[in-house]
């Protein structure tokens, strides 16, 4: 039997743990409209808070979505579907799942075609048990650090904000680094090629890949960062007020219509 990251059994176990989860959001609105009017708040603005958290959910949900749709040619729908309605991040997903398969000596766009069953497993305990780290770190230290970062704001407010940035700056150059990480084979290599087995007949499979297809995620961040700069713009000198909200989807669309040419062109 060949492996298929759509297999329907796989939806009907994803679609009963967001179920959970939806079941979870509207039992804690439930309770939350229950308390509100025990402490007699005023009816219009209950519906009002309802109304604008439902519709201020709808930017990011656009990002989430592009996201889901551009790692479901790799690994189906149904586990990018899962990832990012629980607990995914929107630029962990796919950076864990490159990972994963960089280890099993291939890529994403190699196991599109050709993925068994145990690299499906193991990408998707990379990506499951990575990022429930947070869930147990936060409550164990998260406590300890905010407090001592509040006496060290009380006593010097200048190298706090540093000391912030700089931990925020440091987070970002982690992504940053993984999309410079193949430019260095411009120069050491003139093709890269990865090797794969076929699932179904268990022969090797050879993917080539240009040395120049290093360029294509650091194109793509460069135009994706000036679309931010240009919404930046939008929003401070035209006072589109609404691009704030849709500002990272737009700049993702456009970086993905951008790899297409790009990918075409270099490799």
């Amino acid at each position: 039997m060949v492996f298929s990251p759509n297999h329907p059994i796989l939806f009907v176990l994803v679609g009963i743990i967001i179920a959970a989860v939806l079941g979870q959001s509207v039992y804690f609105l439930i309770k939350s409209v229950k308390r509100a009017k025990v402490i007699k708040m005023d009816p219009q603005l209950i519906k009002k808070t309802i109304i604008t958290a439902a519709i201020f959910t709808i930017a990011p949900a656009v990002a989430i979505v592009i996201t889901v749709i551009s790692l479901s040619q790799s690994l189906g729908i149904a586990l990018p579907w899962l990832r990012l309605s629980v607990v995914g991040s929107l630029s962990y997903e796919a950076i864990a799942a490159a990972n994963a398969a960089s280890g099993m000596k291939t890529t994403l766009a190699a196991l599109a075609e050709n993925m068994s069953a145990s690299q499906y497993v193991t990408i998707a305990i990379v990506m499951t048990v990575s990022i429930m780290v947070g869930i147990w770190l936060v409550p164990v230290v998260a406590k300890k650090y905010q407090s001592g970062l509040m006496k060290f704001e009380n006593k010097d407010k200048k190298w706090s904000d540093i000391l912030q940035n700089s931990l925020f700056i440091g987070m970002i150059s982690a992504f940053v680094g993984f999309v410079f990480c193949d430019v260095s084979r411009l120069w050491s290599e003139s093709a890269r090629v990865v090797t794969s087995t076929d699932p179904a007949t268990g022969e090797k499979v050879v993917n080539t890949f240009s040395a120049t297809s290093g360029l294509i995620p650091v194109i793509v961040m460069a135009v994706s960062a000036l679309s931010m700069c240009i919404c930046g713009l939008l929003i401070n000198k035209l006072k589109w007020k609404w691009v704030n909200d849709y500002a990272l989807p737009i700049c993702m669309i456009i970086g993905m219509i951008v790899a297409i040419p790009v990918s075409a062109l270099l490799g």
